[in-house]
């Protein structure tokens, strides 16, 4: 998988199942059919969609920004090596 498509994947689904539960979560206090906008009143599926889309977005913009912040602390801080000669330390494998 590409890197900029996995990194929208890691970003994107765990935004949708969040999206999921915050649906269900004020839509067990919420009555869907009390909201209305301005004169428009839409119906309870409408309202399930338009809240479910908004909630992925924001998680999302939620998700992107703390992408965006981690890449760029990155990028600003350089690689620190190991203290034992710069090495990695090695696994021992026993038989």
């Amino acid at each position: 998988m590409a890197q900029r498509a996995l990194h929208a994947a890691q970003i994107l689904w765990p935004a949708f199942l969040v999206a999921g539960v915050l649906e269900m979560v004020v839509f067990s206090v919420v009555d869907p059919l009390s909201l209305h906008i301005g004169q428009w009143q839409p119906d309870a599926q409408t309202i399930y969609s338009l809240a479910f889309l908004t909630f992925w977005a924001l998680v999302t913009m939620a998700s992107l920004l703390s992408h965006w912040m981690m890449k760029s602390s990155e990028a600003s801080v350089p690689m620190r090596r190991s203290r034992r000669h710069g090495r990695r330390p090695q696994m021992h494998h026993h038989a």
